[in-house]
């Protein structure tokens, strides 16, 4: 193989745009090897079908071990598989988060470089909006993002947004202009009727330049490390192992695989390394902790009085972002989240339940949640090799702030759901059910409730402390010649989705790299 300047690990959404920015440079090769193979399946292009699509070729099917705040259920955990990475099988949601999100990146890490104003170029510049370029919004960028508008828009959801407005709640534009309190539509990205992942924007459009390689179906077992610089990774491709050399690596394997990854090459936790029967490499306590993840309530659910037509969109085409302080609030921190699902959306506990009373058209579904979980949790591995389990643990609902706050958000859902603007769709409330009232049964419905948003973050934080596996710049601490670029170095999560955010945490990354 020719020489490589850089290479990344994962095609995924940051790789696929560090991939595009870094090989800009015709003087600088680049390399990206990924896991899966390119995805072929049609139906990954229907919004309409997601979250059906998860748990196929291009997912990998990761589970949580059992969680005693969830009434001991374990969560699948789907996360992309195949050049696009998560933006193959994510809701398509595009929400940047808040100001007030990125002021506690600043804090953590010191460095004004994570603040609003400083991503909003990295925002702006990744977008072609729907809506045309203004201050917040751009006009020339990769990735379509689509607001739409009432002709796409479920009369159910219109309904929702207004029985939000008469309720004091405030109608915003959208939820990427800095300030996400206040009821609108979601953001998609989604163009002529299709997913588009980032793989399609980013880097497709530029495989044919010469210094940029794009290796697919590559197992990657472990960095290598020589005299604590990391010069580049043992893979198995087309049935060979070998070893690709670097000058220098990026890792952009999302928030499970870069942890794992890391601890199979020694680097790590030295009580979690020895217990898998690994050699440490490099002493990090900090590798897979502060592992955390947004949960929604599916959810506070009600049989239809009219019916509900299939979405245009996806089924989830509102989240509604809510202070605590008070509904008319319109700036500051979000606490909790109520989103409207055209359609029926319930946990598995529910599934021989409530849902099997109602056909396609005869409900619809009030998703709630906490934007800023205190939960933290952990990931590890299990044994040495690649196709060793990882034990992946949440730790959710853990703390007394987020058991107190999702019995708020519930309970905003509750009161939208009862409302006189929803009075035209509601036959009656199934879930929880109008006996469900005291504190404990509310509680217990919550833990049973709750599923993953799929925003799993922070396992290799950045931050100022020498705690910190990765500093402000997304060097990995301890190690010359490795960068972390992805969802793994959030050290706290957004109010929203969280993948706007990785795009811009790329971008920012690319635009300062030198080498």
């Amino acid at each position: 193989m020719a020489h490589i300047d850089v290479l990344i690990i994962g095609a995924g959404s940051a790789g696929s745009v560090l991939a595009n920015r870094l090989s800009a440079d015709p003087s600088r090769h680049v390399t990206v090897v990924e896991a899966g193979e390119r995805v072929t399946d049609p139906e990954m292009r229907k919004p309409e079908l997601w979250p059906l699509i998860h748990g196929r070729s291009y997912d990998w099917s990761y589970r949580t071990t059992p969680q005693p705040g969830i009434a001991g259920r374990s969560l699948d955990w789907a996360r992309g598989k195949g050049p696009g990475g998560s933006s193959l099988v994510h809701a398509m949601a595009h929400m940047r988060g808040c100001r007030a999100d990125f002021d506690r990146w600043v804090e953590a890490t010191g460095d004004e470089r994570w603040s609003w104003d400083s991503l909003l170029p990295f925002f702006i510049g990744s977008e072609t909006f729907s809506g045309g370029a203004d201050a917040v919004h751009g006009a020339d960028g990769p990735l379509p993002v689509l607001l739409p508008g009432t002709e796409l828009s479920s009369p159910l959801v219109q309904d929702y947004l207004a029985s939000w407005h008469a309720l004091g709640v405030p109608r915003i534009a959208d939820h990427n202009g800095g300030e996400m309190l206040g009821a609108t539509v979601n953001s998609l990205t989604i163009r002529d009727g299709e997913r588009v992942t980032v793989c399609d924007v980013y880097l497709d459009p530029v495989q044919g330049r010469p210094n940029l390689t794009l290796l697919t179906g590559v197992t990657v077992h472990r960095l290598v490390i020589v005299d604590g610089r990391v010069t580049g990774a043992l893979v198995t491709r087309e049935g060979v192992d070998e070893v690709i050399e670097a000058d220098e690596v990026i890792l952009a394997g999302g928030s499970i695989g870069d942890p794992l990854l890391l601890m199979r090459s020694g680097v790590g936790d030295p009580e979690v390394l020895r217990a898998a029967g690994v050699e440490v490499v490099l002493e990090s306590p900090g590798v897979g902790k502060n592992l955390h993840d947004h949960l929604l309530g599916a959810g506070n659910l009600y049989r239809a009085r009219q019916t509900v037509a299939p979405t245009k969109l996806q089924l989830s085409e509102s989240m509604t972002y809510l202070s605590l302080k008070g509904l008319g609030e319109t700036s500051g921190a979000a606490d909790i989240v109520v989103g409207c699902v055209v359609g029926l959306s319930a946990s598995e506990s529910f599934a021989d339940g409530a849902v099997a009373e109602l056909n396609p058209g005869e409900g619809y579904t009030l998703l709630f949640g906490v934007t800023n979980p205190t939960s933290r949790g952990s990931l590890r591995i299990s044994g040495p090799d690649v196709g060793d389990e990882p034990v992946i643990d949440p730790n959710y609902l853990d703390t007394e702030h987020d058991r107190a706050t999702f019995l708020a958000a519930l309970e905003h859902a509750r009161l939208v759901g009862a409302s006189a603007g929803m009075s035209g769709w509601r036959e009656e409330e199934l879930l929880p059910g109008s006996a469900v009232t005291t504190h404990d049964d509310l509680e217990d419905f919550i833990a049973r409730a709750v599923i993953t948003h799929h925003h799993p973050v922070g396992t290799l934080s950045m931050g100022a402390s020498a705690d910190a596996p990765v500093t402000p710049d997304l060097r990995f601490r301890g190690l010359d010649g490795l960068y972390v670029v992805d969802a793994s170095v959030i050290p706290s999560i957004t109010a929203g989705p969280i993948h706007a955010a990785v795009l811009a945490i790329a971008e920012s990354f690319a635009a300062s790299y030198t080498r």
